[in-house]
């Protein structure tokens, strides 16, 4: 008999899968408040949501992480497994995820739907191009390029200046060659030349809004505030100035739907959205949360990266277009990424390594005393992997013992939802406790430096920021148009709390350096580029896609 671990894709193509008007039944929807496509995805309708926005919203739990390794920590297999969990003790539950990237998912990744025996599904529908919205997304960001260019060759009425256009093209792949190229070339008819260059879709402004519109309406209306760039007085130039926001809304009305699926228990899961954490607010739309919370009685959702980048703009930028505050908090953590944090080499992160977990473990600690910084309880996931060491989990349970913090082992990877049914117990008590008193770190009104200072110092654990000279005229620029009121989008590398990827465990006297703000007046933040994070990704050496391939029947293979 194979002791071969079967791959996510092979359990995933194994597993039975009910019809999407099935899944919708168990939320008591009918088929006519769905729009399918195919038997096992569907969109839910506009009537839909505007009939449930009246209902009382469920319980709210938002799941994030430590600063993890390049190959992820499992967030969204532990989000996946609770939410099955949370079903196994009858509550009415559904999971809210991000869509996953092309980029990540062809380049490190190789999928983003969770994974083993905690997975939704059909997987490979939703790894690749599932329901359309990242296709509508990069056609409308793209779209808007083409207007722009077209304005400037037909007699540039709003005298935009090719040289301050911050309006990007996307594509949804890590391609590092676009990140810099050089447009309109071939003489007068082809168009003005000009410096242009290609963010992933998933940093697009597009992406942002859609995932904090409420509403039609509230979509063509941050669309129109987009800053495309400034004309010869500096002046800024939006969208609604050139009057395209009603095409890019035409093209973006269905990718604002939100989309049902199912996990491999059969738990709802509303998929939608996907706006990377290190680059942007890295949470799922507003309109699947909102909904999903007015559907169940308890919403899992989970914000990227770890929670410096994530859970933060969760709290800080998603939770005020919400309405609604997480009541408990997940902390996903595991030993190889903590093994890594205390010096270990990521080539050696699945041999026993008791010293290094517990050196790294200051990295969970800074974690946890971040989310209490904002009121919510929580509680921190172990997310079991099958080269843990019984020592390793015996070190990591004392110390999360001795330092007062509530855990439970998680092995949902390998045994779906009964693998989490003790953190859905500490999860269900957390909640229950009322013990959630949410505040945000800083308010609207405060200035910059100061909203910069406290995401620095509450969060990252650093002491201070340091702006280049760029930025500090940026600052100037921005408090005469009134843009210093918006949150603050911090653009840094996940890898650690401060902005060099090689400083892991808990650093401390060390400065954020701020290199360039991007305004996002549609998507309602100001983006702080810091160290050398960027917008377009590259791929590694040998990427997820070596590995994938597509059988005689069109069944997908290799996306893990």
């Amino acid at each position: 008999m194979s002791n071969k671990v079967k791959s996510d894709i092979e359990i995933a193509s194994k597993a039975e899968i009910l019809p999407v008007t099935t899944i919708a039944e168990h939320l008591g929807l009918d088929a006519d408040a769905l729009e399918l496509y195919g038997k096992y995805k569907a969109k839910l309708s506009y009537d839909t949501i505007h009939s449930l926005k009246d209902k009382e919203p469920g319980k709210l739990v938002l799941v994030t992480a430590i600063n993890p390794t390049p190959a992820g920590e499992g967030k969204s297999t532990v989000t996946v497994g609770l939410g099955d969990a949370l079903s196994k003790k009858d509550k009415k539950t559904v999971i809210a995820l991000r869509e996953p990237s092309l980029g990540p998912t062809m380049g490190i990744k190789g999928g983003a739907t969770g994974g083993g025996y905690a997975q939704v599904i059909p997987m490979e529908d939703i790894n690749l191009h599932f329901t359309g919205d990242f296709h509508a997304i990069t056609a409308a960001n793209n779209a808007l390029s083409a207007f722009i260019d077209n304005h400037m060759q037909q007699g540039n009425d709003l005298d935009i200046d090719g040289r301050r256009i911050v309006w990007k093209r996307v594509v949804d792949l890590n391609d590092r060659a676009l990140r810099k190229v050089v447009v309109g070339l071939g003489g007068p008819i082809q168009g003005v030349p000009r410096e242009d260059g290609f963010d992933i879709t998933v940093a697009s402004e597009i992406m942002a809004i859609i995932c904090l519109a409420s509403d039609l309406k509230d979509l063509k209306k941050r669309l129109s505030e987009i800053v495309i760039g400034y004309n010869y007085k500096k002046e800024p130039i939006t969208v609604g100035e050139m009057g395209y926001e009603g095409a890019l809304t035409l093209l973006l009305k269905d990718a604002l739907k939100p989309n049902l699926v199912q996990t491999l228990e059969h738990t709802p899961a509303i998929v939608h959205g996907g706006p990377f954490a290190n680059i942007a607010h890295g949470c799922n739309s507003v309109s699947a949360t909102s909904t999903a919370l007015r559907l169940g009685e308890y919403v899992v959702t989970e914000a990227g990266f770890g929670a410096d980048l994530g859970a933060e703009k969760f709290l800080d930028i998603k939770v005020p277009a919400l309405g609604k505050a997480p009541d408990c908090v997940v902390i996903v953590a595991t030993i190889r990424a903590l093994k890594m944090h205390g010096g270990a080499l990521k080539t050696e992160l699945s041999e026993e390594n008791v010293d290094a977990l517990a050196k790294g473990f200051t990295n969970l600690q800074k974690h946890t005393e971040s989310i209490q910084t904002f009121g919510i309880p929580y509680v921190v996931a172990i997310n079991k992997f099958i080269t843990d060491s019984d020592a390793e989990v015996a070190k990591l349970e004392a110390l999360c013992e001795e330092h007062g913090i509530p855990f439970s082992l998680t092995e949902v990877w390998e045994k779906g939802g009964d693998g989490g049914l003790e953190l859905a117990d500490k999860v269900i008590a957390a909640v229950e406790s009322g013990a959630a008193d949410y505040k945000r770190i800083y308010d609207d009104a405060w200035s910059i430096e100061e909203k910069l200072e406290a995401i620095v110092t509450k969060v990252y654990g650093g002491i201070g920021v340091e702006l280049s000279s760029k930025a500090q005229k940026q600052i100037v620029e921005f408090k005469k148009y009134g843009w210093d009121r918006y949150p603050i989008c911090m653009a840094k590398t996940q890898y650690s709390l401060s902005d060099d990827p090689t400083l892991l465990g808990r650093p401390t006297d060390f400065v954020i350096h701020i290199r360039e703000f991007i305004p996002k007046l549609g998507a309602g933040f100001v983006v702080a580029l810091t160290g050398d994070v960027m917008t377009m990704p590259g791929l590694p050496k040998k990427p997820a896609a070596l590995n994938m391939d597509v059988d005689e029947n069109g069944n997908a293979q290799g996306l893990f």
